[in-house]
């Protein structure tokens, strides 16, 4: 756990998928990624799913639930995941004090499953589903929601309703219209390009930033490397131009970078080093 002014943040894993190299690299050669992640005999590299807690003005936020725990086996082995003794959010949440039902917010920064599917449980009859986290209010764009309700060939794979729509049926999920400081000093910010309304979250308390990435940049090298990109993103031009901003102002500012996907680097600072903006590893283990 670090703190960030007068917020508290905490790393939590949701366990680790491992997918193909060339999902998450895209265009990008073999012969280039692989100095930063090899893929093993199958062309996998693992993707650990960071989630965030964050106390703060005496509320309690998760940013992100993972893929929660309403896979079947078929499912588990498609993302080859593997989930740690003591790993999973609510069980990491449990090793902070944090019981379920005293979150108060949770964030999703975009509704792929890999992001929100820990947003619901399956009831113990399995009749149905209910919140993970009974007492949260949960946020979203609406137009990411609407995108997630009404997929095409490209993005049904990857939006399931059962995550999201019956938080919204019940008036438990708040849908946002845009940039919105959801509660004081936490901000979702759109980012175009992995989705047309995926956020990224930026953090500020007493002077001091902290900016949750999302998939504008699922490794570091993609935050580093304007043209590396995953082969998800949807409008990868518009990722591209995402990052450029973000670039100058993390060089601005200074300000912690936290990323969703990295195996080595879960967060660090854009900095330059011998002439050269890089990622300044900070944060490589989860609490």
């Amino acid at each position: 756990m670090i703190r960030l002014g007068e917020m508290q943040i905490a790393f939590l894993n949701d366990g680790t998928t491992h997918v193909d190299a060339g999902g998450v690299f895209g265009l990008v050669p073999r012969a280039l990624f692989k100095h930063f992640v090899m893929p093993d005999e199958e062309n996998l590299v693992p993707m650990p799913m960071t989630c965030l807690l964050v106390r703060a003005h005496g509320k309690i936020v998760v940013i992100e639930t993972g893929l929660g725990d309403k896979l079947d086996e078929k499912a588990r082995a498609n993302w080859r995941l593997q989930v740690r003794e003591g790993e999973g959010l609510v069980r990491s949440l449990a090793r902070h004090g944090v019981k379920p039902e005293e979150v108060d917010l949770v964030i999703n920064t975009h509704l792929h499953a890999d992001h929100c599917a820990g947003n619901t449980t399956f009831k113990p009859d399995f009749s149905g589903v209910v919140p993970t986290f009974p007492n949260a209010e949960y946020v979203v764009q609406r137009r990411e929601y609407e995108d997630a309700m009404h997929p095409n060939e490209r993005t049904r794979g990857t939006y399931y309703a059962v995550n999201f729509q019956p938080l919204v049926e019940s008036g438990q999920m708040r849908l946002l219209d845009g940039d919105t400081e959801i509660i004081r000093g936490i901000h979702g910010i759109i980012a175009r390009g992995h989705t047309p309304a995926m956020m990224v979250i930026r953090l500020e308390s007493a002077g001091e930033q902290a900016l949750f990435v999302s998939d504008l940049a699922s490794y570091s090298i993609h935050f580093e490397r304007l043209g590396w990109m995953t082969a998800y993103d949807v409008e990868p031009l518009q990722t591209l131009e995402s990052k450029r901003f973000w670039q100058r102002w993390a060089l601005e500012t200074g300000a912690l970078l936290i990323f969703p996907h990295d195996p080595t680097l879960i967060a660090g600072r854009y900095r330059m080093v011998n002439g050269k903006a890089r990622i300044v590893p900070e944060i490589t283990a989860y609490d």
